[in-house]
């Protein structure tokens, strides 16, 4: 994650402001998607089989490609206007790859409040959201921003199991489920292991629990429609991936992300928490691994399974 480190030719941090990342930009154009899916908020469902995958994470298209795609359109609509202006056109437009805090934009374009647990909310949609931006030299009329409405409510906060939330609208992303399954690298600390549950990639509780999200509607977007076999993924599967397998399953997938190194990990992760005996065999076979941090993740999860069966015996 060093982009969020990144500054400019005059050594100023490109996140702190529009100015520092792109200083001919006058607007930003922020949209959103919604990617809710009719199905049943992941740690809710499963057996202890089965592992949890971040609801934006459960289409067979990367949402990156399908956003972007819908961006490219309406760049080109907006390229449009400019041909009155006496400046030249120039835009940049992307998905989540950018210098700027999206969010923070999508605040004061009107889409919605930020959130307790740092994520966008909207009145209508709720926060199953995917942001995408479009920077412009042009000057366009300002939307007015959203107002805050999650009130004395601290539902995510409490939820996390991880305790990632120092407060209101501060989130510890060292702690966050979300960073330590897909952006972390090498081990897990020990101490984060039990609270992650079964989480393989990603987490959704901070937005499980928020009643706005009680009512969001579905997404009609047909791209963004989720796989049935990425909804609590059986944790024997994930576990016997070989790198080709991998490759072939998540190539179009944000899971990619993670590498097959950290998605077992992940599952060795889950394994280990999941209690379930029947596992034993899988994580005994992560804990042979040839990768030395997936072995050693591999062998905290036998003596976890190991260690209850014993109890039990």
């Amino acid at each position: 994650m060093q982009y969020l480190a990144t500054r400019n030719a005059h050594g100023s941090l490109k996140r702190q402001s529009l100015h520092n990342a792109a200083p001919w930009a006058r607007s930003v154009i922020v949209c959103a998607v919604n990617y809710n899916a009719e199905a049943p908020y992941s740690t809710h469902a499963g057996t202890t089989r089965e592992g949890w995958i971040a609801r934006y994470a459960w289409s067979e298209i990367d949402y990156h490609d399908v956003v972007l795609a819908r961006l490219r359109n309406l760049e080109a609509r907006v390229a449009d206007l400019a041909e009155h202006s006496n400046d030249a056109f120039r835009s940049w437009c992307y998905v989540d790859t950018g210098p700027i805090v999206e969010r923070v934009f999508a605040k004061y374009a009107g889409i919605g409040w930020i959130g307790k647990n740092t994520c966008i909310l909207n009145q209508k949609l709720g926060s199953w959201l995917f942001l995408g931006v479009i920077l412009t030299n042009l000057a366009l009329e300002p939307s007015l921003p959203a107002e805050d409405r999650c009130g004395s409510c601290t539902r995510c906060l409490d939820a996390c199991p991880t305790n990632a939330f120092i407060g209101p609208h501060q989130l510890d992303a060292t702690r966050c489920i979300s960073y330590l399954t897909i952006e972390k690298r090498g081990a897990i600390p020990e101490d984060l292991r039990e609270p992650m549950g079964r989480h393989v990639f990603g987490c959704d509780i901070c937005q499980d629990v928020c009643p706005w999200n009680r009512k969001a509607p579905v997404g009609k977007l047909a791209e963004l429609a989720p796989k049935p076999e990425r909804i609590n993924p059986a944790l024997d599967w994930l576990a016997a991936l070989d790198a080709d397998q991998f490759r072939e399953v998540f190539r179009r997938s944000p899971v990619k992300r993670t590498k097959l190194i950290g998605l077992k990990r992940n599952v060795a992760i889950a394994i280990g928490n999941s209690g379930d005996e029947s596992l034993l065999p899988s994580a005994e076979r992560l804990e042979q691994d040839e990768d030395p941090g997936v072995a050693s993740h591999g062998r905290w999860a036998a003596q976890r399974l190991r260690a209850g069966k014993k109890d039990r015996a």
